[in-house]
């Protein structure tokens, strides 16, 4: 049974009717509509309003067979209110079932030292493709996937958009990690006797200067962590590599030259990935809701899904456009907007948005990082 199909049961177990609840909640009857027919999702603090005006446990409206059925709630006492991103994560960290992150590339890479910054207790665990790292957290492998999603140099991170809408899994978090080069080698090596540095491709644009200066020849590689491990398995005096402080404690290199970047200020944002929804309570923490969607073919369609956010006081931070793979002539927009879905202005924008809009996902909701707010 799906969560919309549960919604409507257990409505209709209590004796409601939809205008009924929505009352209790403070929503508009159309926005419990399209929910029980699976239109579109409730914000998991919203699952957690309709559990307790229906009488069933949040567990059991979101998972069917886990918690008491409807007429079988259970009270919960205590607890606290969320204050940062810290606290979240340590939420994040108890409802998980598996304490292990996934991320993409090889031991060393910078979302191998993003996971071990973000969630140090948890066990990171290598994939060969952010495919994988999706289906590692989909098939209970791995609790949590840190996937990149941006760069300050390099902008959005290539296939991740397409990946984001097509699986289970929601945004549970964000992390800013700094990204900072350092020209690696083996044991012995010295700066004057290098002729060779290998790494990514974008690694190597970013330090072009500083290999241009020393005189080296920039080899393209698959990643800066793989290229690390190649040059110390070959052990060659004159091949460097351009790759994280990590990479090197991991391959046992040597630093020669540490920070080689060109520019400062170049940080990857990832965003955290989980089976289920964890959210904070609307309310308290600053939050961003991040979704898809693709407009109707009709004029002025994007113009007139995105007015509800303007007219509602919503700020909008992000909207880029890509081209689904499985219909070329469809455009599909990937959002952001600070807020969550259980703040009235948002539900009514994101009510607006349902009407010029063929399909709206929400990928989740989450605490906006400590990173953002510092000067």
């Amino acid at each position: 049974m799906t969560l919309a199909r549960r919604i409507a049961e257990a409505r209709r177990k209590a004796g409601l009717t939809q205008a009924d609840l929505a009352d209790r909640l403070g929503l508009a009857q159309s926005t419990l509509a399209r929910w029980e027919s699976g239109a579109r999702e409730p914000a998991r603090a919203a699952v957690k309003r309709l559990a307790a005006a229906l009488g069933v446990t949040a567990a059991w409206l979101e998972a069917g067979g886990a918690g008491p059925a409807p007429g079988r709630a259970t009270q919960r006492s205590g607890g606290s209110r969320m204050t940062g991103q810290e606290d979240h994560k340590m939420l994040i960290a108890r409802v998980i079932d598996h304490p292990v992150i996934a991320f993409q590339g090889v031991l060393g890479a910078y979302s191998h030292q993003a996971c071990l910054q973000a969630f140090p207790a948890m066990t990171p665990t290598p994939c060969a493709s952010f495919e994988d790292a999706f289906a590692a957290v989909e098939t209970g492998e791995a609790g949590l996937a840190m996937i990149p999603i941006e760069n300050s140099l390099g902008g959005r991170v290539a296939d991740v958009h397409h990946l984001l809408p097509e699986n289970n899994l929601y945004i549970v978090a964000e992390h800013f990690q700094p990204v900072h080069h350092c020209l690696l080698a083996p044991p012995g090596a010295t700066l004057d006797g290098l002729k060779t540095a290998a790494s990514h491709t974008q690694a190597l644009a970013q330090c072009r200067k500083t290999l241009r200066e020393l005189g080296l020849k920039p080899i393209k590689m698959a990643d800066t962590a793989g290229a690390a491990q190649a040059i110390a398995q070959a052990g060659d005096p004159t091949a460097a590599a351009v790759a994280s402080e990590l990479a090197a404690e991991t391959y046992g290199l040597d630093i020669l030259r540490p920070r080689i970047e060109d520019r400062i200020g170049n940080v990857t944002r990832f965003v955290v990935m989980a089976r289920q929804r964890i959210e904070p309570p609307p309310g308290g923490v600053k939050c961003l809701t991040s979704f898809v969607f693709t407009v109707r073919s009709v004029p002025a369609s994007l113009y007139k899904s995105l007015g509800g956010f303007a007219t509602n006081g919503v700020n909008m931070i992000k909207l880029e456009s890509y081209i689904s793979v499985a219909d070329y002539s469809t455009a599909r927009f990937y959002a952001e907007i600070e807020g969550h879905p259980g703040d009235k202005n948002v539900d009514r924008a994101l009510e607006e948005l349902d009407f010029y809009t063929s399909r709206v996902k929400l990928l989740g909701t989450y605490p906006q990082a400590d990173f953002r707010f510092e000067e």
